[in-house]
């Protein structure tokens, strides 16, 4: 790869160097701080203030909006204030879809609860994305073309594997679950992939809210024999692209943020260790 498009590292950093500031953004206007059981979770909207401001367990400070479990067993107690809290949202309509998935809430390092994956991103709170970077032999790259019913990014191209780690699950059994419900992978077809590693935390202003996540990202090879079928249908077509099909594609704008984001430091990293 290095003899034929290390010509094309300058112009990755030069992306990247433009695509960070659209992934590190201040928060929406108006938000403040959430803290649950006295850490800090998340960043809430004026709006899911208003809807929540009334709600026993929440107290509205002029710096920050507090959750405190207000009776009973206090893990059993802080989630039912949180169930609570999302049902109010979808109510006040902060929610774009309700999901029937349940996320992990997170504060200062510590797992706390869990909340509706529709209600993370009014409130701010981290979520935690893991990526598969998959490559064949001979150096091209898997992508996914997001299918056209997607509610968020419909027709755009994805990396191979990609989404949230869920309550109660572990990075690794994440990663498995979305490379067998994306891409129909095994974990024997991914047995040598590499650990997944942090690229960046991401602080994005979207009409909803706001998306703090970390981008976990890992790396194997699959050859085109290995069968791959998207099961979950929400993936249209998988193909394994050139490299400098890859930088057409991202030049053309033709993928998600967050995957020219894996895919172009993904790129970089190859270049440059090769």
């Amino acid at each position: 790869m290095k003899s034929q498009h290390a010509r094309l590292l300058p112009s990755l950093e030069e992306r990247y160097g433009r695509l960070v500031p659209r992934i590190q953004q201040l928060p929406p206007s108006g938000s403040r701080p959430l803290t649950i059981m006295g850490r800090v979770a998340g960043w809430i909207t004026p709006r899911a203030t208003r809807a929540l401001e009334s709600l026993d367990g929440v107290r509205v400070e002029p710096e920050a909006v507090c959750m405190e479990a207000v009776a009973g067993k206090r893990r059993l107690a802080i989630n039912d204030l949180l169930a609570e809290a999302a049902v109010l949202m979808r109510d006040a309509g902060c929610l774009r879809a309700w999901r029937n998935e349940l996320l992990d809430v997170i504060g200062e390092g510590k797992t706390l609860g869990m909340i509706e994956r529709a209600a993370i991103r009014p409130l701010g709170m981290l979520t935690r994305a893991v990526h598969l970077n998959a490559w064949t032999p001979d150096g091209r790259l898997w992508v996914a073309l997001r299918s056209a019913s997607k509610s968020t990014d419909p027709g755009l191209w994805d990396t191979l594997v990609g989404g949230l780690a869920v309550a109660g699950e572990t990075l690794d059994a994440s990663l498995l679950r979305e490379s067998e419900e994306e891409a129909g992978l095994t974990p024997e077809h991914l047995a040598q992939r590499t650990d997944l590693r942090v690229i960046l935390r991401m602080h994005r202003r979207l009409p909803e809210g706001y998306q703090v996540e970390d981008v976990l990202v890992s790396e194997c090879v699959l050859d085109e024999s290995v069968p791959m079928r998207n099961q979950d249908g929400e993936v249209d077509e998988i193909r394994a692209v050139t490299v400098d099909e890859a930088w057409q594609m991202i030049e053309a704008g033709l993928f998600t943020v967050e995957a020219e984001l894996v895919v172009v430091e993904g790129l970089m990293r190859r270049m440059r260790q090769e």
